[in-house]
Parts: structure tokens; sequence; C-alpha cells
């Protein structure tokens, strides 16, 4: 069969695409289907996206992808499914999904990692927040053959409107990327770490107080990898740029990952990505009781769930503490992933999609 991806961002840049389907075509083309992908931005314009300024390569990269989507609307037929990533526009109603089921008969497979109905507006995206258009999530799972969601929480809304929504977890790769793991015991500076977007730099905040009384104790470094520093007034603080070249290397710097979050409704939707790269390379993970987090991490066994400022710092104290913990504990987040999260053993679950 022919199936066709439309996404927002070009392959190879964004996080949720690149481990929700990308690490996926492989799978595809050994099954003997073939695959087209159709990103919305262009990577021109995905290198300004998230700079300040640049407003009109901006726009005109935006007017663009609109351009293309509208060209690419005369090939669709010859696809037996089209997967749609978030959405087929950025912003705006829902058209080109519409016509795509409604009109030229297409079966949709709908793809989310977030709770992408509610409005979540940021500095980045503040522009065009009155117009992303949030609400038509709903329309576009009644019209989709099948919606796949990243956790039980995402599934459960998208059930509303369709009962053919199912769970399709955020996966690791763990044979050809996230395929080494952290010696917890190896001598040097203890690094806890943090990895994700501009986006997600406001949780760490939590556990700011916690990390600059333990920094009086202990010699550790608070390595943050994002796109854009932190401002934090922490002396342990060392930012590194995100870069996809040196992505595992830097991840393996850490002996301990921290997913801290909110207990909102958009963090309910959040599918324990940060938790998922942790352990897959033997890291513990300490995650907040929020969404995914308590799916995916057990208590004492391969990270620790923290709810208070107490239970952050008893955690981070054993774990500083103790090599022989930090590696019975990696140990085990490493088979957690590769027996419930990895590519290999979710991989007959994404393939389903497509039947």
């Amino acid at each position: 069969m022919q199936i066709l991806f439309l996404m927002p961002y070009p392959t190879g840049k964004a996080p949720s695409q690149r481990f929700r389907f990308e690490q996926y075509f492989g799978a595809l083309t050994s099954a003997g289907h073939r695959y087209h992908v159709a990103p919305f931005i262009s990577d021109s314009t995905w290198s300004v996206l998230y700079k300040p300024g640049h407003q009109v390569q901006k726009v005109v990269g935006i007017l663009s992808g609109f351009l293309r989507r509208t060209t690419l609307l005369f090939g669709v037929s010859k696809y037996d499914y089209v997967f749609i990533h978030r959405e087929a526009s950025p912003i705006g109603p829902p058209i080109f999904e519409w016509l795509i089921a409604k009109i030229l008969g297409k079966k949709i497979i709908y793809d989310f990692d977030d709770a992408i109905w509610i409005p979540n507006t940021s500095e980045a995206n503040k522009i065009v927040a009155d117009i992303k258009w949030n609400h038509k999530v709903a329309d576009i799972c009644r019209w989709a053959y099948k919606v796949s969601c990243g956790n039980a929480y995402l599934r459960d809304y998208a059930q509303q409107f369709n009962p053919n929504a199912v769970i399709n977890p955020t996966t690791i790769d763990t044979e050809h990327l996230h395929n080494q793991v952290r010696d917890q015991q190896a001598p040097g500076k203890l690094v806890i770490g943090w990895t994700g977007t501009h986006s997600t730099l406001k949780y760490i905040e939590q556990v700011v107080p916690v990390l600059a009384k333990l920094e009086k104790e202990f010699d550790f470094e608070f390595r943050v990898i994002s796109n854009q520093p932190p401002e934090l007034t922490l002396r342990s603080l060392v930012y590194q740029p995100w870069r996809k070249e040196t992505e595992i290397a830097d991840l393996l710097a850490f002996h301990v990952g921290l997913m801290p979050l909110e207990d909102d409704l958009w963090a309910k939707g959040k599918c324990a990505f940060k938790a998922l790269q942790y352990m897959a390379l033997g890291e513990p993970a300490l995650v907040s009781p929020v969404g995914m987090n308590t799916e995916v991490v057990q208590q004492d066994v391969n990270g620790n769930i923290c709810n208070t400022s107490d239970e952050w710092e008893a955690a981070l104290r054993r774990l500083l503490m103790d090599p022989g913990l930090r590696a019975r504990m990696g140990q085990a987040a490493r088979q957690t992933i590769q027996e419930r999260y990895s590519v290999v053993a979710n991989r007959p679950n994404f393939l389903a999609l497509f039947n």
C-alpha cells in the first residue's frame, strides 16, 4: 500500500515526529509498503521558526506551506492512507483534513501526542494563538479512520468522537539510537540532567529550590539540554544547546534525569518522553505524578515519582550518594523501555494502524 505522511516539520527535526512515526519508516518498507512525506514547514522556515524576528520569512514560509498543501491535494488519490500528525496546517480550520476525508474519501490515520485541543500559548506562538483553531481536533477525530494517541488520557478524549482511537505510545529505538547504557559507577562529577524545548523549560522552576539546597552539600552539575538557555539562579547550572548529531552522547552524560511537570490538563497529555529517553540509556528517571509518568516509572524500581519538594530532595539525595542504587535503577529502567516502549516492542502495534 501507499501511505502519505502529512506533518508540521521537516523530517529529522521535531522529537514528536522522530519518535512517533519517522523511526518506523524502515518497518513500513520491510513490510512492503511505500510512503511519501510532506512537511508543512520547509527547512529554511524551520531554521528561523522559533527565533525572534524574521517575521517576513516566517509569514512567507507559512503561505508557502499552504500552497504546497493545496498542490498536494491533486495527488492524494493515489494513496491508500493519509497519516496526519497533529494537523495538516498549523493555523486555521481543518479544510485539508475535510477535503481528504470527505471529498477524496481517503482513510486518515490521525496522530497526536499532546492535548492539542487545549490552547497552550507561549512567547513563541502567541502571534498565531488566536487563529490556531484548537477545537478542530474533535472534527478531525470524527473524520479519521483511526486515531493514534500517545497515552490513555489522549485516547479517552479521542474516543468521544471516534471509537477507533487506540494507544500508540511514543517509543525509543534501542537498537540504532538509544543503544548505549550509562556506566553509573564510572568516576567523575555527578550530573543531574534535564532535556526539552523552550516550551517546557518552565517546569524546571519547581525543582530549583531543591537543587539550590543540594548544591551546597554535593558537588554535582545540573545540566540543561535545550534549544534555548534557561534563566535559573543555580551555581551548578550548565547549559548545553541541543544538537541532533550529539544527542545521545550528551544524554549519556546524565546520571539521573528529571521530568517535573505541573498537574494541569495540558500536562496530562504528556507522553513521558523525557523519562523514556533517560531510562533507555540506563538512567533513573525522577518524575512528577502527572500524565503517563506514573505508568512508565515504578517507584524505587526504575526511578522515583516525586510530588513534593521533600520527595524530590529525598530521591535526589539517595541517588547522589549511592552509585549502586543508580546502577540497579538504571538497569531496571533500560529493561522497562526494551519490554514496553521500544520500537521493536511496538512495531506490530504501529503497523496495525494500516489495516
